[in-house]
């Protein structure tokens, strides 16, 4: 019985973890409550003190598991340049943009990162130096450490242009922007 309430437990976190991924990325880490993150998980707000220590807690979980989800995405691309440029493209793309809650979380939550506790800091620093690992091992598979800089020029290209893309009210401009945005990282790619 003791067992069955452990992985019981286990999963209703894991639940708790991926809506309110969803949900944070979607309203923001300000604009969602802790009552409305567990209403999306189908739990009273009683049940969230079983699972984390406060919000600050589960805003540094989601955020750990986030990025750790992203780069496992990344292992399922084309080996090499070939699965960056993928990356690239399906990243920067109006599909990606206008879906926040689905998306990557830098482009989503980075500026209330900045203005998060130590911990969510520290989750969403471990993962982005492994999305620039990654990119740099795309880059240069026999040097990664070679192509570090160019690693985090792609990275911080790709967040910044989405960013962009999705604050522009004029829909043709916002295209235009995730279209030069590929160009560009292409670019920096060479």
């Amino acid at each position: 019985m003791a067992r069955y309430t452990k992985e019981h437990k286990q999963v209703t976190r894991q639940r708790i973890i991926d809506k309110a991924g969803h949900r944070l990325k979607q309203n923001g880490i300000d604009g969602s409550g802790i009552s409305t993150l567990m209403s999306d998980a189908g739990l009273t707000n009683g049940a969230f003190y079983a699972h984390f220590a406060s919000k600050d807690d589960l805003v540094a979980t989601v955020v750990a598991d986030e990025l750790r989800a992203q780069v496992e995405r990344y292992g399922t691309l084309r080996p090499g340049r070939q699965g960056l440029e993928d990356l690239l493209r399906e990243y920067l793309s109006p599909q990606h943009r206008d879906q926040p809650g689905l998306g990557c979380p830098s482009a989503a939550l980075l500026d209330e990162i900045g203005r998060c506790e130590d911990a969510t800091k520290e989750a969403y620093t471990d993962g982005a130096k492994a999305i620039v690992e990654e990119i740099a091992a795309r880059l240069t598979p026999g040097d990664p450490g070679s192509a570090r800089g160019k690693a985090i020029g792609l990275f911080t290209m790709m967040v910044g242009t989405l960013q962009l893309s999705r604050a522009l009210s004029d829909r043709k401009f916002a295209d235009e922007v995730l279209e030069q945005g590929i160009e560009n990282a292409l670019a920096l790619m060479r």
